[in-house]
């Protein structure tokens, strides 16, 4: 089998359980989800994903967890979709695109052509995905830590005081 579930659940666990606030894990997490909706560049989901999480001090394990919600899968419909708005929301006609073959002048006729449409759209979508992402995994990470008394003692400290505990 392609994907084998304990793994996941593993990982999953692994990130619900870190040391750290809460809303820091959802934080790194929902930037990685916007990241995620950004145009697929191979390999550049994850470095912008630590790039930004190292200048603003994300948490950077969940910050690339995130980039992998929008997977090779899901990335084809997406950014059709996202084009779509991105075209509705400028006024503009959204058109298939016709490319007749992948050399460079008809690649960049196409982002020249359909580039603004396309970045508006995964925007719109990857804030509204972000922002869900952040109260999903805001829940989730309480949710999993009420099964620990330790975790769950130690994010109640943090919340008192608001910021990860030394």
């Amino acid at each position: 089998m392609l994907i084998n579930k304990a793994i996941i659940k593993g990982k999953i666990r692994e990130i619900l359980s870190l040391d750290s606030h809460p809303a820091h894990i959802s934080a790194g997490f929902a930037v990685g989800v916007f990241i995620s909706f950004t145009p697929p560049v191979p390999g550049l989901h994850t470095l912008l994903a630590l790039a930004v999480a190292f200048v603003f001090r994300l948490n950077k394990v969940t910050c690339i967890a995130g980039t992998w919600v929008n997977s090779p899968i899901t990335i084809v419909p997406s950014m059709i979709f996202a084009y779509m708005l991105g075209a509705w929301l400028l006024g503009v006609q959204a058109v298939e695109l016709q490319i007749e073959s992948l050399d460079w002048p008809v690649f960049k006729q196409v982002v020249v052509e359909h580039a603004k449409p396309l970045l508006l759209g995964c925007s719109v979508m990857g804030f509204v995905a972000a922002v869900a992402a952040y109260f999903a995994c805001y829940w989730g990470v309480l949710f999993f830590r009420r099964k620990d008394a330790a975790l769950l003692e130690k994010t109640r400290e943090m919340e008192q005081v608001g910021e990860e505990l030394k």
